[in-house]
């Protein structure tokens, strides 16, 4: 058995003011279960540019991740994320506070990292626990790369907590076709924030659509290439 890949672009829309970004991403799924994204973000509105490639386990556990930031045309940083039972290690070189290592301990192995692209978002949907009867899940030990709402800081580990609630399937149209999504609702840890709203599709977890208040946006899937 040989592994499989399937790619896209991800269209980033102001509700006013048109396309404000991209991100192109690809996923590796080996035989085991290993999956790898690897992710290429635009967001021309902050002159941001977003490197990630992040791998997950067959249960959908983060194993390590790489992110690069580059804003305005100047290095932000970058580091290197590994996640074991115990905790998180991070090597890491950024402008603002040069090289650094981080080992933050944790209760069990984090579920899930926000590494910030929106194809990332839609995988921490899977941490989402179908069999059990709560349709609000709070998901623990969860991670991200930033603290940012436009992951623009960093990349440094930090540990915190995450609130998915589960909406139900829709059906879902965007640039890339009509999709029978599941719409989840991820709850931020800002109470003035609102909840990203998100649709995947399929086992893959498949990003088809997010829409967040905050930043007046859609993102959608532009392209599909499976």
């Amino acid at each position: 058995m040989r592994h499989r890949t399937f790619r896209g672009r991800i269209d980033y829309v102001h509700r006013k003011d048109g396309e404000i970004g991209r991100e192109w991403f690809s996923v590796t799924v080996q035989p085991d279960g290993d999956r790898t994204l690897r992710a290429h973000c635009e967001m021309d509105d902050v002159e941001l540019l977003r490197e990630v490639v992040q791998t997950h386990d067959p249960e959908w556990l983060p194993v390590d991740a790489f992110v690069r930031l580059t804003q305005y045309g100047r290095f932000v940083g970058s580091s290197w994320f590994s996640f074991v039972d115990d905790g998180i290690q991070c090597e890491g070189v950024t402008a603002d506070a040069g090289r650094f290592s981080q080992r933050l301990p944790t209760d069990g192995r984090v579920r899930l990292f926000a590494s910030h692209p929106v194809a990332a978002d839609g995988m921490q949907c899977a941490a989402y626990d179908h069999d059990s009867p709560e349709r609000i899940q709070t998901i623990r030990p969860w991670a991200n790369s930033s603290p940012r709402p436009d992951g623009a800081s960093g990349p440094m580990a930090a540990i915190g907590k995450k609130v998915i609630e589960y909406m139900g399937v829709e059906e879902v149209t965007v640039p890339a076709g009509t999709f029978e999504a599941r719409h989840y609702s991820l709850h931020p840890s800002r109470p003035d924030w609102t909840p990203l709203e998100t649709w995947v599709t399929g086992p893959d977890y498949l990003f088809v659509k997010l829409s967040w208040d905050v930043f007046e946006a859609d993102y959608v899937l532009a392209e599909l290439e499976a």
